[in-house]
């Protein structure tokens, strides 16, 4: 049989009972591996050390893992996992739940500033989200746009349709529920009450039931023993009296269950003194075990990723679709108000007046009541009154319409003109991200044609000296994370290493633990900008004063003076000035103050006049593919492509938005500019301030 990469509703059910004990635990660190595995550090009183994974890609888990299990620290961590630390460094775990009998469980923190929910999704294509604490989206690893929900940043988190839960039936609801059956006693307790094919047979094997026997043939008698099983496995999950077990044939991991089941008997079978211990040997003996078996490179299943973003797109085309109907309906319904315009006036002017004059709103509805008996239009038009938000509801050419009263016809039509523009900038949203699931789609059928043909590298680490990457359909990427990427940073035409702070704290830290002798210190003349270290050697060499050449130091000045406030004040050349390693100092002149950031240099600085302002950004495919950015004449050489900005008018999001797009434009595999050059990546290495592209 094909061994469990899924936990199952019973699964959770126990989980969410073990893992309710580590409540208290603080935590301190959050990862994200890839795009669907999370790692929550925490910090229990009497355990110590926690970890909990949370996989959400083919294999769905979430469980506590023993350290030596854990996987290494990825390298620097990207955007979900920086929110994650902001929200949750520090607070504590108040416990998990499984919404109904679902595979979704919710994780909440605490902390005195602000309380979050993780929300794991581990069904379908599966899911994390981040809720603030009135169920709004902070942001999650897969944006979903259905037309039962939706789950994306800024709106309130949405539960999937509430399926119905076994555990919480009285007898009753459970014969109801069975006698409604079409079908067998194993199929209607795997389909019609959620327990799935396993327990529905470990159901029927521990009541001592005909597995198979129609519904129409059952009585109360088969219903009452069915039940009372049910009602031993509720009581097993909800007490935590659990068993838990791997079960393997011919010695290979194929299941593991919170308790032993009759149905895995003939499965040989070993002991563990927690679900979530078991889980953890489960999991690591599975992925141990299917290393050991792939011998040479495996096909990668294109079959399923193709259909996996045709799902996408699917939904995002009725999300579309949505949108295009509800912004019709917004603007048909102001419309309305407009051919109505006395109708809708009287109304309005009819309960503005009233609340002017202190009548209440159960008075106001009585007197609506009273004119649409005596036949008034305007009175019979009315059909609701809402005291707590101070609307009326009219109906206007078959439609109902929500209005305020303290606002005119115009106000209230204009209203739902910007309700109607709105909902076109999130079809907006939607159409661009169906191109780009398009355009991640078409590089998977590259990639499965170029398989299929025999064209894939075995070695992609090895490539031949000319190529054209930019017009190349598949881009292998690799990546080797470095210890200076936490700072601005730059390699120099020379080969020379510049780093720069990008607070004061960084810029702290900077000067006590990276400048060294025979470094050069940079600083601009304006008050605001990096402190600038200019390597003469790698973290692993001695120190040695060497002679670095001119077009190094003078790249090192540019590099200050535009990540400055020369760049944020709209300027284009500033003054920038280098001094020795022994110049810089902490200690500040008698009678003055350093802020945090700030040091005193004293003895004779070499200064670069009306150093000219400029950053390039471009992406690298060889030796490793990633976004760089810094002195153009820096930049160009090294990179396959790159774009050169200067200060200007777009916000610096927008600005990486803009050369994020233009990278696409360039490049035939556009899913390789998404995963090493998002906008996120591009915004690090852009100015604080305003900038546009370079004609």
């Amino acid at each position: 049989m094909d061994p469990k990469r899924e936990l199952t509703s019973v699964d959770l059910a126990a989980l969410v009972t073990e893992l309710g004990t580590y409540a208290g635990a603080k935590l301190d660190k959050a990862y994200l591996y890839g795009d669907d595995l999370l790692r929550l550090k925490l910090r229990d009183f009497d355990r110590g050390r926690v970890e909990l994974l949370i996989e959400v890609g083919e294999t769905k888990r979430a469980h506590v893992v023993s350290p030596e299990h854990v996987p290494d620290a990825p390298g620097r961590p990207p955007g979900f996992a920086k929110m994650l630390r902001n929200r949750l460094s520090g607070a504590d775990f108040a416990g998990v739940s499984q919404f109904g009998f679902d595979r979704v469980l919710t994780f909440e923190f605490e902390r005195g500033d602000r309380n979050t929910k993780v929300v794991a999704e581990l069904f379908g294509e599966g899911n994390v989200a981040v809720l603030d604490a009135t169920g709004e989206v902070v942001d999650c690893l897969n944006t979903v746009r259905l037309q039962s929900r939706t789950v994306a940043p800024g709106a309130q988190y949405e539960f999937p349709s509430t399926r119905f839960d076994p555990l919480a039936v009285d007898y009753d609801g459970f014969a109801a529920r069975m006698e409604e059956s079409n079908t067998d006693l194993v199929r209607t307790l795997a389909t019609q009450l959620n327990f799935g094919g396993l327990y529905g047979e470990e159901l029927c094997t521990r009541a001592g039931v005909e597995k198979e026997l129609a519904i129409e043939e059952a009585d109360e008698t088969e219903f009452e023993v069915l039940y009372d099983a049910l009602t031993g496995l509720s009581e097993q999950l909800s007490s935590g009296d659990f068993d838990p077990r791997i079960y393997r044939d011919d010695g290979e991991p194929v299941d593991v269950t919170p308790f032993p089941l009759d149905e895995r008997a003939e499965f040989d079978s070993e002991e563990f003194d927690s679900f979530t211990a078991a889980l953890d040997a489960y999991f690591v003996e599975l992925d141990t075990t299917e290393d050991e078996e792939s011998g040479e490179r495996e096909r990668p299943d294109f079959e399923e990723q193709i259909e996996r973003q045709q799902r996408i797109i699917d939904q995002q085309e009725g999300a579309i679709e949505d949108f295009e109907a509800q912004a019709d309906r917004e603007r048909e319904t102001a419309e309305s108000l407009y051919a109505n315009y006395e109708l809708v006036d009287e109304i309005l002017t009819t309960v503005r007046n009233a609340r002017e004059e202190g009548i209440g709103w159960e008075a106001i509805e009585e007197r609506f009541a009273e004119g649409e008996e005596r036949g008034i239009a305007a009175a019979g038009a009315v059909t609701g009154i809402e005291p707590s938000e101070g609307t009326v509801t009219i109906e206007i050419d078959d439609r109902d319409v929500e209005l305020d009263p303290q606002e005119g016809v115009e106000q209230n039509a204009d209203r739902l003109y910007r309700e109607a523009k709105r909902v076109v900038e999130k079809k907006e949203g939607a159409e661009e991200a169906v191109v780009e699931t398009r355009e991640e789609l078409e590089a998977i059928e590259r990639q499965r044609d170029e398989w299929e043909a025999g064209d894939v590298d075995d070695d992609p680490d090895e490539e031949s000296e000319d190529v054209d990457w930019l017009s190349r359909r598949s881009i292998p990427t690799r990546k080797n994370e470095q210890w200076y990427e936490r700072f601005r940073w730059f390699h120099t035409s020379d080969g020379y290493l510049v780093i720069g702070g990008r607070n004061a704290d960084q810029n702290e830290d900077l000067v006590k633990k990276y400048l060294d002798r025979g470094d050069r210190f940079f600083h601009t003349q304006v008050q605001g900008g990096p402190v600038t270290i200019l390597k003469a050697t790698g973290p692993s060499e001695p120190t040695r004063e060497i002679d670095l050449p001119d077009r190094s130091l003078e790249e090192a000045a540019q590099f200050a003076v535009s990540y400055s406030t020369v760049w944020k004040n709209g300027r284009f050349a500033g003054d920038a000035y280098m001094a020795e390693p022994d110049q810089v100092s902490k200690t500040p002149e008698s009678g003055e103050y350093l802020e945090k950031g700030g040091f005193a240099i004293r003895g004779d600085r070499t200064y670069f006049r009306d150093t000219a302002v400029g950053v390039a950004v471009g992406i690298t495919c060889e030796p490793e593919t990633r976004v760089v950015g810094g002195p153009p004449s820096a930049i160009a050489d090294r990179t396959e492509t790159a774009i050169e900005v200067e200060p200007g008018q777009y916000a610096q999001n927008d600005a990486a938005k803009r050369l994020y797009r233009e990278f696409r434009e360039r490049f035939e595999d556009t899913s390789f500019v998404r995963k090493v050059a998002s906008p996120d990546l591009i915004a690090e290495f852009l100015p604080p301030g305003g900038s546009r592209i370079v004609d």
